[in-house]
């Protein structure tokens, strides 16, 4: 039963998952996975079965408790499991579902997803139907759940999760066990492992930690040596930080974009130049873990909550470390995207589009059009309390406008409407009398020092 006109293929309306808890064994010099998962799921619907998203692997054997005549079958994409009998809903299952194989990225239309090896080692990119490539999941982002992961592998390798390990050996083989309790949507789940130098990163309250290859040292040090800052200038914006962890990862691959993943981002070699060159992108993916990872999005079409914000924070980084201020780079952008093509919505952009650029632009430009339009005191106030109110949830675009329409106390559908529903991009409304170079005068000031690094290894 398709549940997103964007991903139709992914996720089955019939059921929740409230948990997994994955058992991993991987051999990196063949790239071969041996895995169990045993997954919590409630019956949102009466049905005698549903379907697991599955790529590339094969399950060898399926279980559900109490139902011992249960069976499954399985295509290039799901995972069928018949239960034998109607169950009711709200009733919760345990499923186990043995499987193996030799995973890889699946092809999809916004590229290569998933599971992907590494030069000496191995990534997860997800967003935003990659995670069947590693574990049978309902693979859509409003259902989140908490996770408990055991991956058992070759040793002398680091292995990378959202939060720290317990570490262990077995049979002379390195066992890492990560437990994730917050709720976290499938497609932000990672895994990561790597010949990794590991170095604490304090970031003011947030415990931080930095993996990366031992050549890139100094490059990460250089372009990390503000992230303690820019942690406070989003705390200060966006609220507290919504998880107890922060984790950078840089690979000595190349990659084409840089990840999100819940606590986390990941790097690569070509997104780290020891010159603060591409700091944008590490003030994207640190916003994201407001606007994204902690506050979902329920359906891929509300895509710019996510990107729009983290594009935004952008404008406010650069500007509150010293740049352009975020009015003159919106001035900047607008002028920009009345050049491009004007055939996107942006409250519904479609799955071909929904990861163009001009999606996370005029995102950002919309919010920016708000907060002309209400205020600094009022934007920053309705940023935090969405923050707040939508913790560790998922959220729709008209639930963003009814709440910036409460706290802001003003009814905001004709702003919003211009920038969400039609493809043309509208004028911003009128800013402050310097339009060339309107500073923030919201909470985001008073800036500290440079935070020192721990750098001793782990």
């Amino acid at each position: 039963m398709n549940v997103d006109p964007y991903t139709p293929h992914a996720g089955d309306a019939r059921i929740r998952v409230e948990h997994y808890d994955l058992d991993l064994d991987y051999k990196l010099t063949t790239n071969r996975l041996t895995a169990t998962a045993v997954i919590d799921v409630r019956i949102a619907q009466e049905t005698t079965t549903f379907g697991l998203d599955l790529v590339g692997l094969r399950a060898k054997k399926v279980r559900v408790e109490g139902l011992p005549k249960a069976g499954f079958s399985q295509t290039d994409r799901k995972l069928k499991i018949a239960l034998g009998a109607p169950v009711e809903a709200g009733t919760v299952l345990q499923v186990a579902v043995d499987y193996a194989g030799a995973p890889k990225p699946r092809r999809t239309r916004w590229g290569a997803l998933g599971w992907e090896e590494l030069e000496d080692g191995l990534l997860v990119a997800s967003q935003p139907t990659g995670a069947p490539t590693w574990f049978p999941c309902n693979d859509v982002p409003y259902d989140k759940a908490t996770y408990r992961m055991r991956v058992t592998t070759d040793p002398g390798y680091a292995v990378v999760g959202s939060v720290p390990p317990k570490r262990s050996t077995s049979k002379g083989r390195a066992v890492w066990d990560f437990d994730i309790a917050v709720p976290t949507a499938t497609y932000l789940m990672t895994l990561q492992i790597g010949q990794y130098d590991e170095e604490r990163m304090p970031l003011g309250a947030v415990a931080g930690r930095v993996f990366f290859p031992r050549g890139l040292t100094a490059r990460v040090h250089a372009d990390l040596e503000d992230l303690a800052r820019m942690m406070t200038v989003f705390e200060e914006a966006f609220g507290p930080y919504p998880f107890a962890e922060y984790t950078v990862v840089v690979t000595a691959d190349e990659l084409e974009i840089p990840l999100e993943a819940l606590a986390s981002a990941i790097f690569g070699a070509n997104h780290i130049d020891g010159e603060h060159g591409l700091e944008r992108l590490i003030a994207h993916e640190l916003a994201h873990q407001w606007f994204g990872n902690s506050v979902g999005v329920a359906r891929w079409q509300d895509i710019w909550l996510n990107e729009g914000f983290a594009c935004y924070a952008e404008w406010i980084w650069l500007e509150a470390s010293g740049g352009p201020s975020a009015h003159a780079k919106a001035l900047a952008h607008h002028a920009r995207l009345a050049d491009l093509e004007q055939d996107v919505v942006l409250g519904d952009p479609g799955p071909d589009a929904m990861f163009d650029d001009r999606v996370y632009k005029r995102g950002a430009l919309t919010l920016h059009a708000l907060r002309l339009t209400i205020g600094d005191e009022a934007f920053f106030r309705v940023l935090r309390t969405w923050t707040a109110e939508r913790a560790y949830a998922t959220a729709v675009t008209a639930d963003f406008i009814a709440l910036a329409s409460a706290v802001s106390g003003s009814a905001l559908d004709a702003v919003f409407s211009p920038w969400l529903d039609q493809s043309a991009v509208p004028p911003l409304p009128a800013g402050p009398a310097d339009t060339e170079a309107a500073p923030i005068t919201g909470p985001i000031l008073g800036l500290g020092g440079t935070v020192p690094w721990d750098r001793s290894r782990h």
